[in-house]
């Protein structure tokens, strides 16, 4: 298999492309898990659901060493899914990377953003609600706000936004680029059904042509948590070493 490798001199993940990438004026998804997962199980049933193929792979020698086996075949743990005909990648990942990675991961979808000519990122992470419905936005340009503003989402005047998602407005603002991060609502410590489906719902609106089936979602939903929870499980041990 060829592929093309894309990696920056001070950067500890890489990404290497094996198939055609074409995103110019398009869109970047953020799916690593943060603060939940909701946005991994989202992200994962929109690549089932709109037709995405696997693009590259997305590395680093401080990754833990795992294989994800699906229908039998290895997987890396973290990759990139492609629809060239919609210009939509989506950075989809069964690891949630620790914290001193945050940075690295958000500068180099910046980066990889900047060398596809894609117009933007849209990220998302669960926040503490009381009615697990509601979902508002924050942006790193007046631009991004207005996208926010003509999907009839909320925008949020003051918040706190922690991880790759924060890094990514924080960066994003220096060097110009449009971020959306969704601050997605949920009452529950884990990940729910209504606070995932409407997150795929929002960004179906932000994101034109990409769809979850939401008849699916809810048995999808749980099989996804549990894969994410299992590939924790079987690193923490490493991560825990590897980290210190």
């Amino acid at each position: 298999m060829q592929y093309r490798e894309y990696r920056l001199m001070e950067n500890e993940i890489h990404i290497k492309e094996i198939n055609p990438i074409n995103v110019e004026n398009g869109v970047i998804i953020n799916g690593f898990p943060s603060s939940g997962i909701t946005s991994a199980i989202a992200t994962e049933s929109m690549i089932n659901t709109s037709n995405f193929e696997l693009g590259g792979i997305i590395d680093s020698d401080r990754f833990p060493p795992i294989s994800i086996i699906k229908n039998g075949e290895p997987n890396y743990p973290a990759r990139i899914f492609v629809n060239n005909d919609l210009k939509v990648a989506v950075f989809s990942s069964y690891l949630t990377l620790d914290v001193s990675l945050h940075r690295t991961a958000a500068r180099l979808m910046l980066d990889w953003l900047q060398d596809k000519k894609a117009s933007v990122i849209v990220s998302s992470i669960t926040v503490k609600g009381t009615t697990g419905t509601e979902i508002f936005g924050v942006a790193s340009t007046g631009n991004a706000r207005g996208k926010l503003v003509n999907a009839g989402i909320t925008v949020v005047e003051n918040a706190t936004v922690p991880g790759i998602s924060g890094v990514l407005l924080n960066e994003a603002m220096l060097r110009g680029i449009d971020v959306i991060v969704l601050l997605v609502s949920s009452d529950k410590e884990f990940p729910d059904f209504q606070a995932t489906s409407n997150l795929c719902t929002t960004l179906s609106k932000l994101v034109p042509g990409v769809s979850c089936n939401l008849d699916k979602l809810e048995k999808e939903s749980k099989i996804i948590e549990e894969q994410i929870k299992q590939a924790e499980t079987d690193t923490k041990d490493l991560s825990d070493n590897m980290y210190r």
